[in-house]
């Protein structure tokens, strides 16, 4: 019956309606520092076995196919794309670029308890007391705390994350603090909570902590940030397909209402 048909087009635009929703995230994040893209996956509905595949026929053989109507689409999940955004160099001290795998680690505060967190944004600012934090609405400060003194001249980051400053009236740099990154085994498990950051789950497992540009981390880049890997043609490309697959399956109910008014229609011949 039509009705199998209008529940299966109405699960399509269900599901086109979510990844409609994806893309226009991505859209609008396309300037976001260290903004990783987000796809959505899609996987068919239990099936209608109106007849078994292999079924014996009149000759005692095997039916070589059965009759299978499938009842619609859902999502079965939103895969996260970690490929490495577009190189924006600032020469800003403290805005950093993870040059490989892994995240910088923050204190924040999530569900109202303090959690850390993991990001692939770099530009840090100091707060008030001179701690190097996140320049995002939370001021999340950096893990392992890295204080920079007042009087500082200039911040050297090497690409290990040792972090050395030259104060006034010091001839040379002195080690302030040291960056560790972290990586974990699945980051697509990685839950995100907005604010340009992540938090571990149990599909992501625990992070691997250690010191930048070794034991398959990246390297730490001083004066570059990393930006979104949105790619603006790819998504619109999506965009559009994405509305006009919406629209088929708009017709696809049209037509099974008005197969139904055919069949309610019979009992007036």
């Amino acid at each position: 019956m039509a009705v199998i048909a209008l529940h299966a087009a109405a699960s399509g635009m269900r599901a086109l309606d979510e990844k409609l929703n994806v893309i226009a995230n991505n859209l609008a994040n396309i300037n976001t520092q260290g903004f990783k893209r987000s796809r959505v996956n899609f996987e068919d509905l239990l099936y209608q076995i109106k007849r078994e595949p292999g079924i014996p026929n009149a000759q005692d053989e095997p039916i070589p196919h059965g009759i299978l109507v499938g009842t619609g689409v859902a999502i079965s999940g939103t895969q996260i794309n970690y490929a490495e955004g577009a190189v924006d160099a600032t020469d800003r001290p403290l805005d950093l670029r993870i040059d490989g795998e892994g995240f910088f680690q923050v204190q924040t505060v999530h569900d109202g308890d303090t959690t850390i967190a993991y990001t692939r944004a770099g530009n840090f600012v100091r707060n008030s007391q001179g701690n190097v934090v996140l320049a995002n609405s939370g001021g999340a400060i950096l893990e392992p705390p890295i204080v920079i003194p007042d009087d500082q001249l200039q911040i050297t980051i090497g690409r290990n994350g040792d972090v050395r400053v030259r104060q006034q009236g010091a001839p040379t740099l002195s080690t302030v603090g040291q960056i560790d990154l972290a990586r974990f085994v699945n980051p697509e498990g990685l839950s995100q909570i907005g604010r340009n950051l992540f938090i571990e789950t149990d599909a992501s497992g625990v992070a691997i902590t250690g010191t930048p540009d070794s034991d398959g981390l990246g390297a730490v880049a001083q004066g570059q940030l990393e930006m979104s890997n949105v790619d603006p043609v790819r998504e619109l490309i999506a965009l559009i397909t994405t509305q006009r697959a919406f629209e088929l399956n708009s017709q696809s109910i049209k037509a099974a209402d008005e197969s139904l008014q055919i069949v309610s229609n019979l009992r007036r011949f």
